[in-house]
């Protein structure tokens, strides 16, 4: 099995959403990527990314959100680009895993038309509730038709113990992480916006725009119970932590 890190797009946001003690006008830099699991059984991707249009037309695609996400990005760096430098195509995809369904992180679903989408059963709950918009849950991004296939609990994907879907809820009510064992690398906890800033963990300190507090501290202290245990964990959006990783077509086994 062979885990590859892609790009997915790059946005600006007020670093104060994620560091309480930063100026309100200071910004930061937040990578947003996607992570290819190549599996004997099939293909999966966690996570799609920024739809490439906001590059050019960001309030057309995000509306208000367009004003608190800054795309940053060039072409090159989403996520259809980045998947070819690994030889593979949209429709070679089996399988995506939408941790949660903000439109940085599924906006490129309806490119993988075979795919068949798994997301927790509260998450697309939440994004059919009414006023869902308001809450972050764009139906341009997230519904198109795809078979999805709700998540209740963790999820063994294949059966044998190489990709589990974790449960970690808080910053959405159906936000959740993959733990995938690799047999060289070893583990890596795909922790999504669970964790989007390392020092988010650090220091036990949920963002600004964590959907429910004290869920998002008992996700951190299984995000921790699971570090301990021996896996790395890849954080949703920490700039230096994805400079330090392999990307595209060089990844890890």
């Amino acid at each position: 099995m062979k885990l590859n890190f892609l790009a997915a797009g790059r946005l600006r946001m007020k670093k104060s959403i994620y560091v309480a003690s930063a100026d309100r006008n200071e910004t930061i830099d937040l990578p947003v990527s996607s992570a290819l699991i190549r599996h004997k059984q099939g293909n999966v991707l966690f996570d799609t990314g920024c739809h490439p249009s906001v590059i050019d037309d960001a309030e057309g695609r995000w509306g208000p959100l367009a004003k608190v996400m800054r795309p940053m990005m060039r072409a090159e760096e989403t996520l259809l680009p980045s998947l070819a430098c690994t030889g593979l195509r949209p429709d070679d995809i089996d399988i995506v895993v939408n941790s949660h369904f903000h439109p940085d992180h599924c906006g490129c679903n309806q490119f993988f038309r075979k795919a068949t989408i798994f997301a927790h059963a509260k998450e697309i709950e939440a994004a059919k509730a009414p006023g869902a918009d308001t809450a972050g849950y764009l139906k341009a991004d997230w519904d198109y038709g795809h078979p999805v296939d709700p998540v209740n609990g963790e999820k063994d994907l294949f059966g044998d113990s190489s990709v589990v879907l974790v449960p970690l809820p808080g910053h959405t009510p159906g936000t959740m992480g993959a733990l995938v064992s690799l047999d060289r690398d070893g583990q890596f906890l795909l922790a999504s916006d669970a964790v989007s800033l390392r020092q988010n963990l650090d220091v036990d300190a949920a963002p600004r725009n964590t959907w429910n507090v004290e869920q998002q501290m008992k996700s951190f202290e299984e995000v921790r119970r699971i570090e301990k245990s021996g896996a790395t964990v890849i954080c949703g959006h920490d700039d230096a932590q994805w400079q330090s990783l392999r990307k595209g077509g060089d990844g890890y086994e």
